[in-house]
């Protein structure tokens, strides 16, 4: 498949597993640590055909993380670093709603896809 795809989004956004799946059916994906990088287009770099940007709350990533305290400062800085992608995403996936497998099953259909 020539089709490049990149998934950005939060921590605990569910952009490993996501991957993971997608490239079980050939799908050349790439997790993108944007939230955790200073370069504001760092996504771009992968030369990406459809960005998937994962969404996901404060409460949920606590929660994932058995974290009741991780810090807001951090989350609110992650929002920052993702505004570029999450403005130039094909796909916004709300993941407070959506589990692992609706995730992946909305963006397969998305891409065009089967399982």
């Amino acid at each position: 498949m020539s089709s490049r795809v990149v998934v950005v989004g939060h921590c605990a956004s569910g952009k490993t597993t996501l991957v993971e799946r997608l490239k079980a059916l050939g799908v050349e994906a790439s997790a993108v640590a944007q939230e955790h990088s200073d370069i504001d287009d760092l996504w771009d770099h992968y030369s990406p055909d459809t960005v998937i940007f994962l969404d996901v709350s404060l409460e949920a990533v606590r929660q994932r993380r058995d974290n009741p305290d991780w810090p807001e400062w951090i989350y609110e800085l992650q929002t920052e670093r993702l505004a570029a992608a999450r403005a130039r995403a094909d796909l916004v996936v709300d993941t407070n709603t959506s589990d692992a497998d609706s995730t992946f099953h909305t963006v397969r259909d998305h891409l065009g896809l089967t399982s």
